[in-house]
């Protein structure tokens, strides 16, 4: 066996069990690669749609009007707009009922925002956990195939009166490309789940505090109505 053998080569010669993690290894890197660019295209939308609400948002108009509008799309919201919407509805609903009691009411509000706020973080953060999964497992089961291949090769050995380093290292090397498959698929996965994580704390964060800015407008409303 010559040393010009491909990648391809070494998998065609390789045991059952080696081509096996092979092939699992190569579908996880192709399925954290979809997740990757899946969530990245997520995120960077939903930052984009954050950062065009909240102009809108500190423009001047008024919160009714654009309650209305949001309105208008209330099945396709998402991130700041979300919150938006359920935090103005639930104020609006315990003002007509409660409004003698804005503290009742504000509470009622923070709870509806609160939750509308988890939501949407839940929502980003849809497939993270899976693509840690593959960054974390994916060394291990190339380790595997190396471990299976090698055994399998030095068993082969057994079987002749001479050993030299030509007859052992095809099989070796054809083991070790299950090590560098496990690694090509982790490397990116933890890269990006780290980087993505990054992001929707960042997102988290900016809901938070336009959650935290929207309430105290909306408590200023509540209590200077009380007092009229």
């Amino acid at each position: 066996m010559n040393a010009e053998l491909s990648i391809l080569d070494l998998f065609l010669q390789a045991s059952l069990l080696v081509k096996c993690v092979m092939v699992m290894l190569m579908m996880m890197s192709v399925v954290s690669w979809a997740m990757i660019l899946k969530r990245s295209q997520i995120l960077s939308r939903a930052r984009s749609q954050a950062a065009h609400f909240e102009e809108r948002f500190w423009s001047g108009m008024d919160l009714s009007s654009l309650y209305q509008d949001v309105q208008t799309r209330k099945d396709n919201l998402t991130g700041s707009e979300q919150i938006f919407y359920h935090g103005f509805k639930e104020f609006a609903r315990l003002h007509r009922a409660n409004g003698k009691l804005p503290e009742s009411v504000m509470e009622g509000t923070s709870r509806a925002m609160r939750v509308s706020l988890s939501r949407e973080v839940d929502r980003l953060e849809n497939q993270l956990p899976f693509l840690a999964t593959i960054g974390s497992i994916s060394p291990y089961i190339g380790l595997f195939g190396t471990v299976w291949g090698i055994m399998h090769a030095f068993i082969a050995l057994g079987s002749v009166q001479q050993a030299t380093l030509s007859m052992v290292a095809p099989g070796i090397a054809e083991a070790l490309v299950a090590t560098a498959m496990g690694l090509f698929a982790a490397i990116p996965a933890v890269m990006f789940y780290n980087q993505l994580t990054n992001k929707v704390a960042k997102l988290e964060h900016t809901y938070a505090t336009f959650m935290e800015e929207f309430s105290s407008i909306l408590h200023r409303q509540a209590f200077s109505a009380n007092q009229e």
